[in-house]
């Protein structure tokens, strides 16, 4: 890489762009976030009257509405990402987000298993371009010391997209069936990604870093340079068991409440919904506070703080799947759930800074990888194997599930290992891929 460190000023750049045109800018990137939970978890909220449909075992099901998606969204991953270290991010993320809401209404239309699998392939493509584009295009609207409060903003959109799959999606479906739901999301969707089109400005690449290159480094070479950044490697393991154990058992809540309890689908929707919106939210704010202090300036507290939360939320996983007691299930939800959404913005924050500014994409692509494959492809298609084989055992659906269900919750504790284990060189791999020492401040006060 071509580095500019002879040339740089004496302090951290600071931004081109005023300060409501890099808001508005994180905004929109919400609202694209958003869109892509509410058209990727939706389908969850919606698994057993589309499997009752179609007559479909559990993992039928699985396969059906997460395996196929993931599969497309993490192959597409890196084509795209790809793309994304090299030309516009504007453009690509607009794209993206018309292609997926596109397939989201065909998701609606769709009239067999044949029709509304490939609509879930669809959308896995087009959202493989959104994630990736807004975490890069962010890098460079926001300085290093900023991106991980920016970015946990951004995750604001996580908690607002699940709330929409949740609580809106369930209410909609038992008022209308479950395939209004899909084309009253995917057609708003469409025109959003206009939306973009014509007022967000691709920045200039790399502008507020110090290490600046004007040649897009190989596949090949990124990966290498992933792999000399070891604590970049063990932040994305930690992230992707978060995901793996987090959102796995999330994808199966809705049905867990539909079997166990005798709720409908959108019953279960506005039982988990606010714990998403307004949890999630609260969480996620909270967070953006937290890591934009002087004091979190330093990366391995960042590290340190979601490993600590990971670690407790998970014991706390354990007694909702065991529980036998509606009133102690929503009592641990509302700790379990928004603790599932504060590791997000404080990852894609930590890997924009590990990530030399045009390898930031593909830093992303390979998290989103690895976190897909674990709760949109292993999480679905293991619970629903597991259940498969208890109810083949004498179980019923209701007991399977959650059995099955308990074999994810340790994979939370594998996680915390690996987030603790990044703080060991974080400061050093920061310091090489941005040019900026982030405890320069604090050694110099």
């Amino acid at each position: 890489m071509v580095n500019d460190k002879n040339d740089a000023p004496a302090t951290e750049p600071t931004t081109r762009d005023s300060g409501w045109v890099r808001w508005y800018v994180l905004l929109v990137m919400v609202g694209v976030y958003a869109l892509s939970i509410a058209d990727r978890y939706v389908i969850s909220t919606l698994l057993e009257p589309i499997r009752i449909e179609l007559q479909l075992t559990d993992s039928g099901i699985a396969f059906l509405t997460g395996t196929a998606l993931a599969l497309f969204y993490v192959l597409f991953g890196f084509p795209l990402s790809w793309l994304i270290d090299r030309y516009s991010r504007r453009n690509i993320i607009a794209i993206s987000v018309i292609v997926w809401s596109a397939m989201t209404t065909a998701s609606g239309l769709a009239m067999n298993y044949w029709q509304l699998l490939v609509s879930r392939i669809g959308v896995g493509v087009g959202e493989a371009g959104g994630t990736p584009g807004a975490s890069s295009l962010l890098s460079d609207y926001f300085p290093a010391s900023q991106r991980p409060m920016a970015l946990t903003i951004f995750a604001l959109g996580a908690s607002i997209g699940a709330w929409v799959g949740a609580d809106v999606a369930g209410q909609l479906a038992d008022a209308y069936g479950w395939r209004t739901v899909f084309l009253l999301l995917g057609i708003p969707g469409v025109v959003f990604g206009l939306l973009i089109f014509l007022t967000v400005r691709e920045p200039k690449r790399g502008q507020l870093d110090r290490n600046k290159s004007e040649v897009s480094p190989s596949f090949g070479a990124t990966f290498k340079y992933l792999l000399q950044q070891r604590s970049a490697v063990h932040v994305m393991l930690g992230s992707a068991l978060t995901a793996l154990w987090g959102w796995g058992l999330i994808w199966w809540t809705p049905t867990f409440l539909v079997r166990n309890f005798g709720m409908t689908a959108g019953e279960a929707g506005i039982f988990t919904g606010p714990m998403h919106l307004v949890g999630g939210s609260l969480a996620t704010l909270f967070t953006a506070w937290l890591v934009a202090q002087r004091s979190m300036i330093d990366p391995r507290r960042v590290v340190w703080l979601m490993g600590i939360v990971v670690g407790i939320a998970t014991v706390v996983s354990h007694f909702i799947y065991t529980s036998q007691s509606i009133e102690t299930i929503r009592i641990l939800l509302w700790i379990f759930i928004p603790s599932i959404y504060f590791y997000i913005g404080p990852c894609f924050g930590l890997l924009n800074n590990l990530a030399e500014p045009r390898m930031r994409a593909m830093f992303c692509a390979f998290t989103l990888f690895a976190a897909n494959v674990g709760n949109l492809i292993i999480a679905p298609q293991l619970v629903g194997l597991l259940s498969d084989h208890y109810v083949a055992g004498g179980m019923d659906n209701a007991q399977s599930l959650r059995t099955a269900m308990l074999w994810l919750v340790p994979t939370g504790l594998w996680a915390t290992f690996h987030y603790f284990w990044s703080a060991r060189q974080i400061v050093a791999d920061q310091t090489r891929a941005t040019g900026i020492d982030p405890l320069a401040a604090t050694r110099s006060s």
